[in-house]
């Protein structure tokens, strides 16, 4: 959807009770053994009581919570969509913080006003070279997320970022685009108040801890 390719380029531009399963450790271990070459698997250290032999193993840690709202929000078609949603987005929305940082770095050495323009439309160029092909495939649903998604990373709003990365009247007018468009980059995550953004919050979790 190239409306929305344009409004997320320009954002992206301008920017743990499951108990966890611990066995007594062996008083002295000995060394991994040596995997022969070809063989696959993963290497655990055991102990021998009698005739059984117990593996002892390390559990990732898993939030019961979570997950039990996550499987409430799975159970319906539009929780389903929103998962679906979340997944293909949450990249971009971490792209942005990460670039952000990369960008703040940057910036932070330019010489002056000239200098970080330029560094700023060579950034925008290397990402719409990059990610256009991808990002003109995202629905509305999927860029109005985004831009949810951005702040929830970044602990700004989208238009927050732009007024400081590219100025004021800059950001005026990217709002002024998109809300041509029904989106609105002064859009706040809050999943206090918002049941939407709760379950994002809940999706963003688990895909940060991959755990799902």
């Amino acid at each position: 959807m190239k409306k929305t390719l344009l409004v997320i380029a320009f954002l992206l531009t301008s920017v743990s009770a499951f108990s966890q399963f611990i066995a007594r450790p062996v008083r002295r271990p000995k060394p991994a053994p040596q995997i022969t070459e070809g063989m696959t698997g993963t290497v655990v250290y055991a102990r021998i009581e009698g005739n059984d032999t117990i593996l002892i193993v390390n559990l990732p840690e898993v939030d019961i919570d979570l997950m039990n709202r996550y499987y409430q929000i799975s159970e319906t078609r539009q929780g389903r969509k929103l998962v679906s949603n979340v997944r293909k987005v949450y990249p971009y929305a971490k792209l942005a913080s990460d670039k952000l940082q990369e960008y703040d770095t940057i910036l932070a050495h330019a010489a002056n006003d000239a200098e970080r323009r330029r560094l700023m439309k060579q950034a925008e160029q290397e990402i719409t070279d990059r990610y256009t092909e991808e990002l003109e495939h995202l629905t509305f649903t999927q860029g109005a997320i985004l831009i949810r998604l951005i702040d929830r990373e970044t602990g700004n709003t989208s238009y927050k970022l732009v007024q400081e990365l590219r100025g004021k009247v800059r950001a005026f007018f990217y709002q002024g685009f998109a809300r041509l468009w029904g989106y609105n980059l002064k859009t706040e995550f809050d999943p206090k108040n918002n049941s939407e953004d709760e379950q994002i919050d809940v999706i963003a979790t688990l895909l940060e801890r991959g755990q799902i």
